[in-house]
């Protein structure tokens, strides 16, 4: 129990006298603790080193008042790491971006071995017609449909004037479709 006063007193210390060096005695006496528990939540050290600046952060400017009515010093600092943890644990996962995934699509297909040399025909066909455009037609194609980028980032990226990108999708799909209906392709 005296070790508990002990931290109380040191809590204390730091709320309302803003004692740094009391601070520094609970950082060292926690931060093992904290830096493990951590770890085990989260699995990467970077969101452990985060997660013990953050708390003691915390104590530091009082945004974590402590009640020892409701419990030990030290189940009260774990819990408030725990919540930190996951609001870290959160905000990462918020940030990370995610790769589609075509089997990640609500719609179900069941693709059979003919339907996937279907695709590839069809695969070949377009290739087959884009190489018959002109140079600069199969350059906005490739921007536009392949790149994904937008009718103006292209016009920015290739210093063409707007008008002339939209054109050039526009002659180039014509070329395409016709391509295509040659082959006796019907691409849906």
């Amino acid at each position: 129990m005296p070790q508990e006063i002990k931290d109380i007193d040191l809590y204390r210390k730091v709320v309302d006298d803003q004692d740094s060096t009391a601070l520094r005695q609970l950082y060292r006496k926690y931060e093992k603790l904290i830096y493990s528990f951590t770890y085990k939540m989260a699995g990467d050290q970077e969101i452990a080193e985060e997660v013990i600046q953050e708390v003691f952060m915390k104590l530091w400017k009082t945004h974590a008042p402590y009640d020892s009515s409701k419990g030990k010093f030290s189940s009260w600092l774990l819990t408030m790491t725990r919540n930190t943890c996951l609001d870290a644990l959160r905000k990462r996962k918020k940030h990370e971006s995610v790769e589609y995934i075509e089997k990640d699509s609500l719609q179900v297909s069941y693709e059979t071995p003919a339907d996937i040399v279907e695709w590839k025909e069809k695969g070949k066909a377009i290739q087959d017609c884009i190489r018959t455009l002109k140079e600069d037609q199969q350059r906005i194609v490739h921007l536009f449909y392949f790149k994904g980028l937008t009718q103006q980032s292209i016009s920015k990226n290739t210093d063409t004037p707007l008008g002339t990108v939209k054109g050039r999708i526009r002659l180039a799909l014509k070329h395409l479709h016709s391509c295509l209906k040659g082959k006796g392709g019907k691409m849906e």
